[in-house]
């Protein structure tokens, strides 16, 4: 019954955590490019800043609603995969670690895609929409590098949680056996 109640626990406070490292992400993104806001996610998200009291509440709003859910995947994966740990206790762990490496793994790899949208994409036809009236065109695509990477990262931060989960619950479970000789 504990497991069951940390894995009802896990689930939402998975979507916060994934909610709030969108809206810090997007801070750095609308710093950096003001327009990819103005110009793009406004719009795809029919949003008017005035609705949040500015631009920069309404970027945290927009960085919220677009990676709750990926938190929603994550815990639902993570948070299945802990159930197989042998107690509530060592699932809160396995969930705390798994957190940790996926959002640092997608940190990582945002500042990845910042850098290599900063230094590589600056001429490329990229191939991504592009509003018109674009002025600072190498700082638009910078942070659309910097936005995918770090979904791809969250991802890989997932699979990578996911085995190291999974091989730290067989060594425990070897050092029990091997303990009970």
């Amino acid at each position: 019954m504990r497991k069951l109640l940390v894995l009802v626990a896990a689930v939402p406070f998975l979507c916060l955590i994934a909610g709030l490292y969108g809206a810090l992400h997007d801070q750095l993104s609308y710093t950096i490019s003001p327009e990819y806001f103005t110009k793009f996610k406004y719009g795809q998200f029919g949003f008017e800043p005035q609705w949040f009291g500015g631009h920069r509440a309404t970027v945290a709003v927009i960085g919220f609603l677009a990676t709750w859910w990926v938190g929603l995947i994550i815990g639902l994966f993570v948070a299945g995969t802990a159930l197989f740990q042998p107690d509530a206790r060592r699932m809160r762990t396995a969930i705390l670690r798994a957190t940790r490496i996926v959002f640092g793994v997608a940190v990582i790899c945002a500042l990845i895609g910042l850098a290599t949208g900063w230094w590589f994409i600056r001429d490329l036809p990229a191939g991504w929409y592009l509003p018109d009236d674009v002025v600072d065109r190498h700082a638009f695509l910078s942070v659309g590098s910097m936005h995918n990477f770090s979904y791809g990262g969250g991802l890989l931060g997932l699979m990578l949680a996911l085995i190291d989960m999974e091989w730290r619950r067989q060594k425990a479970k070897q050092k029990e056996r091997s303990g009970a000789v």
